[in-house]
């Protein structure tokens, strides 16, 4: 069980693990909260290499502790800049990122939008159900967002959405 592990390895491990959560929260402090968000697919993406990174670095602290702080701040700034470009450009916006999808519409289901993000009625019924959905009438919005999360906007008195929650949906 032991035997692929020896004992100066194990500190070796410890150290890297704590010199790694330091400098995480070093990273994070610098470029903001938004390196480890999940809000477009660009971001998940980002988040999913850096923990592979991670792992690797606290796994073989040898061989893999410095290019690990490198790789980091590599993406850390490259997620900074393309947050900067992201907020400035609308083209390079409209290039680079997902826009939300209408799935639902006042109650009646878009089926061709289904067709087109993917998403099975099943899919659909369970995040409805999940958000305590009790008729599709009370349904006025789901939206299939750009990170792949399904948001469902209801309301059993009848509220109407602010349109500006929506401006950025198609369909």
């Amino acid at each position: 069980m032991f035997s692929s592990i020896d004992f100066i390895t194990v500190p070796k491990m410890l150290l890297a693990g704590i010199l790694i959560y330091a400098y995480m929260i070093l990273i994070t402090r610098i470029a903001g909260k938004r390196t480890f968000a999940k809000m477009t697919s660009i971001d998940f993406a980002i988040t999913i290499a850096m923990g592979s990174i991670l792992a690797d670095a606290v796994n073989k602290p040898i061989s893999s502790l410095m290019p690990a702080f490198v790789s980091l701040i590599v993406l850390a700034g490259l997620q900074v800049l393309f947050s900067k470009i992201l907020i400035s450009s609308s083209v390079f916006k409209e290039l680079t990122t997902n826009t939300p999808v209408l799935l639902v519409k006042n109650g009646v289901i878009l089926n061709e939008n289904l067709k087109k993000t993917l998403v099975s009625k099943a899919d659909l019924m369970g995040k409805l159900r999940e958000a305590n959905v009790f008729q599709l009438s009370e349904v006025q919005a789901v939206v299939f967002e750009t990170t792949g999360d399904i948001s469902v906007l209801h309301s059993k008195d009848g509220k109407s959405i602010d349109s500006i929650i929506l401006d950025d949906v198609s369909g």
